[in-house]
């Protein structure tokens, strides 16, 4: 991989937007084909996330720390994973799904491979969309 092949974006939110849909529109708007959470830090006052092996997610309300952002990021999906703290300092995570609500700020660096492009295809064995890879 050669270095005029990676690109680096850094963006933050602002309170009240939600964390998943604004990453995805930057990727749309950006058009990203093949990206990674590099690092996200920030508060929420809502979480909604799903745990593993669970059909449905859970929504809280309260303040939160952002401890942990990862994920995959292209124009065509996201697959995100967030760990937050509460005000005791107790965390938990799981999969991002919308209805995250920034508190005061989310800082997100995106990193970037003008190389690949990521797609999400239904795997017929987990019955998900999953990611594949190919080269631009």
């Amino acid at each position: 991989m050669h270095e005029d092949h990676l690109q680096i974006h850094a963006f933050r939110l602002q309170p009240g937007q939600d964390l998943r849909k604004e990453i995805q529109a930057y990727a749309i708007e950006q058009n990203i084909e093949a990206g990674w959470i590099m690092t996200g830090v920030g508060s929420l006052t809502q979480t909604h996330l799903r745990f593993a092996n669970r059909p449905d997610g859970v929504m809280a309300k309260g303040y939160f720390e952002i401890i942990s952002l990862a994920g995959t990021v292209s124009r065509h999906g996201v697959h995100l994973h967030l760990c937050i703290s509460d005000s005791r300092g107790r965390t938990t995570g799981g999969h991002l799904l919308e209805e995250n609500l920034v508190y005061t700020t989310a800082e997100i660096v995106i990193g970037e491979c003008k190389e690949l492009i990521f797609t999400r295809e239904k795997d017929e064995e987990t019955g998900w969309r999953e990611l594949s890879v190919s080269r631009q």
